[in-house]
């Protein structure tokens, strides 16, 4: 029966060619504009690492002078040198890792290839296995390197590509900032979108190259790369000594580091009350001057918290979605002419015995296939959209891809909303009196 009814909906688009192609164009202009939208909202949204997003958590605690404190405000979103060690040493989580972006120069011993800056990351052993970032080859280092000061570095993929055509470059040397690393691995290709685990570097940034341990970076002297916050100096307080690595030291009053702990979700209230009896510990000591506030958020707490998808992307979305429903009212009042107009057609199909539910069946799948077209329509307008955002001066421009999802999604949503357009026209088809029809004949 249904490949009657479509066999009876292509005859129909045959004999009224206009008022089809207005439907299927109505259609496909709602669609286009709310696929385009609904793709880079969903692109900004989505869940950067699913598998364990529930279980990583953003660890803030607030550690700046009382000067301007304004009681329920947030406190910064990094950490001090200080804290951000001690949390490690505690080592309260399964797993815990602080970082920072870098700065990093790269001298290639390949007389082919100039000298390279690129972006990369000081930070401790636990950061692969806390992120899951996949290996190609070797491994990351570990806690032990980390206390050494081992001068071992992680690249990805795309670096290995141009430093060693590709090969297997663990046991290697790579020249960073004038100083010789060993390779200990090398990343399959990996890019975490937004980059959720340091906000403050950007969200959709170029992939990182080059890992190195914190340590090591720091006795090195590599220049970071991200926001510094500083409200004082080590000598404001009673004994307190010069820090040779002034602001990027131990006992620097300046937040710059991000800190990530691994747990199971059913202990953060726990680990909560742990940040507070430290928080509540250094206020004692003197190095905390206002009152405990800490925060514990997990993965997409902390990027909702951040704004990660922009409101003007919201509001996108909310028009983009208005301007579908006007269309739909358009195919209402199209579908009803087209259908009204077939009455005596109709009439005849209920009086040789067609039921009302199968001239109601009959209408739906109608107006299913002009959504269908209009789908098809909608797709190639959606496409065209997503290439004019790629072209915007726009951070996250390069998302803007339409992905397996999104595409089913354009024609569910083609196909349920003209349907859902279709059922009044459906149903005021079928109260066709067939009596009055042939009467009129």
């Amino acid at each position: 029966m249904f490949g009657y009814y479509l066999d009876l909906a292509l005859r129909s688009f045959k004999r009224n060619r206009v008022l089809t192609a207005l439907m299927v164009l109505a259609i496909a202009l709602g669609i286009g504009a709310s696929m385009t939208t609904l793709t880079v909202f969903h692109v900004l949204s989505g869940d950067p690492i699913p598998s364990k997003s529930d279980r990583l958590f953003y660890v803030q605690l607030d550690s700046e002078s009382i000067g301007g404190y304004q009681p329920g405000q947030e406190p910064q979103d990094q950490m001090t040198r200080y804290d951000a060690e001690h949390l490690l040493r505690d080592a309260r989580g399964e797993r815990q890792a602080f970082m920072s972006g870098a700065s990093m120069a790269i001298e290639p011993d390949r007389p082919d290839l100039d000298p390279m800056r690129v972006d990369g990351r000081m930070t401790t052993a636990d950061f692969f296995a806390l992120f899951e970032v996949p290996f190609k080859y070797g491994t990351g280092w570990n806690k032990a390197e980390d206390e050494a000061r081992a001068r071992v570095a992680v690249i990805t993929s795309e670096l290995n590509d141009k430093l060693f055509d590709g090969g297997d470059s663990v046991g290697k040397t790579i020249r960073i900032d004038q100083n010789t690393f060993t390779v200990a691995g090398v990343l399959e290709p990996w890019s975490a979108k937004p980059m959720f685990y340091d906000i403050t570097v950007g969200r959709y940034n170029d992939e990182e190259q080059v890992y190195v341990p914190f340590w090591t970076a720091r006795e090195l002297e590599f220049g970071t790369h991200g926001n510094f916050s500083c409200w004082g100096t080590p000598e404001a307080f009673e004994d307190a000594e010069p820090d040779p690595e002034g602001q990027y030291g131990v006992n620097a009053f300046c937040a710059w580091l991000q800190y990530w702990v691994e747990m199971d979700p059913a202990k953060a209230d726990d680990y909560r009350q742990y940040l507070s009896n430290y928080s509540d510990q250094q206020r004692e000591s003197g190095r905390f001057e206002r009152p405990t506030n800490v925060r514990l958020r997990n993965v997409m707490e902390w990027l909702d918290h951040n704004g990660v998808v922009p409101q003007d992307v919201k509001l996108q979305a909310w028009l983009a979605f208005g301007f579908l429903l006007v269309c739909l009212i358009n195919t209402v009042g199209l579908l009803l002419a087209k259908f009204l107009r077939r009455a005596s057609e109709i009439g005849v199909r209920r009086a040789l015995g067609a039921s009302r539910k199968a001239i109601f069946a009959q209408c739906l799948v109608e107006a299913g296939m002009v959504g269908f077209a209009g789908g098809v329509l909608g797709l190639g307008l959606a496409l065209l959209g997503l290439w004019a955002v790629r072209q915007q001066p726009t951070d996250y421009a390069a998302l803007a891809q339409l992905d397996l999802t999104m595409l089913v999604t354009t024609f569910v949503l083609a196909i349920a909303a003209s349907v859902i357009a279709g059922l009044l026209p459906a149903w005021r088809a079928c109260q066709v009196a067939p009596a009055i029809q042939l009467k009129s004949q």
